[in-house]
């Protein structure tokens, strides 16, 4: 791509350390451009955001792949960027990605967290650090003020330069690449608060945990922090080439859903054969679950994201007194639950987003220890960044997660090297 003659540094050609140039590459959605991701992220050159008090500017080494950008992309389920106008930003543009590592090049006058040249991740939770509910101790996931980084807040990951809160900055594992550490710690976090931050529904010691997606981005870390708790996770996939992979991260066995055919919403209750055939259908699932245990032992914990198609199964198979903890629709929003099951086993089906900063610290601190295996399978150009989300929109990704190169040169890099 052809750049101006300002004050603007070729892709993998790093600024000196502290020095912000007038602009930077970046991949930006437009609203004519909504449509599959192939087209709809395009490669320009634009101003480098400016910072407030409480921010810091980041350059982006790396930036992970998450399936929030595919909505952004598309324009659904929410137009980024006409709510943000609403709210009265001006920006007419979307810069995505909500996962990155790098080092920080610039922080505001009240940041005392990190300072210029640290090397640091980023999680994506973005809220008003001056609201009085979070200054009063609550947990910030409740404010109306909380935004995803690089998806409901513009100047995400896909540009040399990212504007962050700069609470989000948490620090490298120096034992990971630039791509690598870019690449878990969305999905890292949501697993985290979804198995860990529900209580008294936490992940115990002997706990079955099952796992839907299991190879995917949100399954392969579930799968990862279940075990590492001492549970028995078990992962539901999609194709039997997926059980080595999830066997390494720590499941106990796998199922493949395509063995069955009773996923979809409910039948009307009073409906007996089409009410006993979805019956029949879960029993034999849960069978298939008792086989890979080798106990009949129903999962305490169900984690769950597909949604419409599996929500119905999931409510039926978890144990007595058990949650079905979710964080995603991507089957589809509108699933059916048979309150019998929930009420008079006392069933939990619970929400959840993202995390807080103790989560995600938390979990990054698992990753600085080497306990969590990022499961990084795929590293893309900067101008792949279409290409990457449309794998992901057609679900032709591959195993675990992707990463784009943004200031890194070349994959394998751990080192820094400013211009």
């Amino acid at each position: 791509m052809t750049t101006p003659t300002t004050d603007v540094y070729e892709l993998g050609s790093a600024p000196p350390l502290g020095h912000v140039p007038q602009k930077m590459h970046a991949q930006l959605i437009r609203p004519e451009r909504f449509g599959e991701p192939q087209k709809a992220f395009q490669h320009e050159v634009i101003d480098v955001p400016e910072i407030g008090p409480d921010d810091a500017l980041v350059y982006v080494m790396a930036a992970g792949v998450n399936y929030n950008n595919v909505w952004a992309g598309l324009g659904i389920p929410v137009n980024v960027i006409g709510a943000r106008q609403k709210a009265g930003e001006k920006e007419d543009f979307h810069i995505g990605g909500s996962d990155a590592s790098g080092i920080v090049y610039a922080v505001g006058e009240n940041v005392t967290n990190v300072k210029v040249g640290d090397e640091v991740v980023m999680h994506c939770g973005s809220w008003d650090i001056h609201s009085p509910f979070v200054k009063a101790g609550n947990d910030p996931m409740f404010d109306p003020s909380y935004r995803i980084w690089g998806y409901e807040t513009n100047w995400g990951s896909f540009a040399q330069f990212t504007k962050v809160q700069a609470h989000q900055c948490m620090p490298k594992a120096p034992h990971l690449t630039w791509e690598e550490a870019a690449a878990p710690t969305l999905v890292g976090a949501t697993a985290y608060r979804m198995l860990f931050g529900w209580p008294p529904h936490t992940v115990q010691e002997g706990d079955v945990v099952l796992v839907w997606g299991g190879a995917g981005g949100l399954g392969s870390m579930a799968t990862q922090l279940a075990s590492g708790a001492g549970a028995r996770p078990v992962a539901v996939i999609s194709n039997d080439s997926k059980v080595d992979f999830c066997k390494r991260l720590g499941a106990v066995g796998c199922i493949n859903r395509k063995d069955f055919d009773h996923w979809g919403r409910l039948p009307d209750w009073e409906d007996n054969e089409a009410m006993n055939t979805f019956t029949a259908g879960a029993r034999t699932f849960g069978r298939a679950l008792w086989d890979v245990l080798g106990e009949r032992v129903s999962p305490r914990i169900v984690f769950e994201h597909p949604g419409e198609d599996t929500i119905p199964t999931s409510i039926f198979v978890c144990d007595t007194g058990g949650m079905v903890v979710i964080c995603a629709g991507t089957t589809g929003y509108n699933a059916d639950v048979d309150l019998r099951y929930l009420w008079m086993r006392q069933k939990r089906l619970q929400g959840s987003h993202f995390a807080n900063d103790e989560q995600a610290y938390a979990f990054n601190e698992l990753v600085l220890q080497e306990k969590i295996d990022p499961c990084l399978s795929r590293v893309f150009e900067f101008d792949e960044t279409g290409e990457c989300h449309q794998l992901m929109y057609e679900n032709r990704h591959p195993d675990g997660n992707m990463a784009i190169l943004v200031g890194a040169p070349e994959p394998g890099l751990r080192e820094f090297k400013a211009g």
